[in-house]
């Protein structure tokens, strides 16, 4: 099966940055359930200062807009979860208004080298 793979940015608040941290080092596993449920296979959040990069590879069929509706609907600790997350975060410069994380647009792509060629 093949995958898509989504960029989002944001910022967390200055002065929340080391909690917003802590809390990702024990995401609830109703969450982590959920997020596996609507058709996230793999995410990675990296931070430089306060900005965040997530990077999600999701199955083919991943709606973001419907597929994450899906997964806070799904169990109300998912609910608390996201509205909590929330409290943490502004949006990056760019992003629309009301948007959060933001998507990225890939600039540029190093695939896998071919084998057997030999210049």
């Amino acid at each position: 099966m093949t995958m898509a793979r989504y960029c989002f940015q944001l910022h967390v608040r200055p002065e929340r940055l080391a909690e917003y941290r802590e809390r990702h080092r024990a995401v609830w596993p109703e969450v982590q359930r959920s997020l596996r449920r609507v058709g996230v296979r793999a995410m990675d959040i990296y931070a430089l200062g306060r900005r965040l990069t997530m990077v999600m590879d999701t199955r083919d069929d991943f709606n973001r807009r419907r597929s994450f509706a899906a997964h806070v609907r799904s169990d109300p600790r998912c609910a608390e979860w996201e509205a909590l997350m929330k409290t943490y975060q502004e949006a990056p410069p760019g992003a629309r208004p009301g948007e959060l994380w933001t998507r990225m647009t890939r600039v540029f792509h190093l695939g896998p080298a071919a084998r057997g060629r030999r210049r």
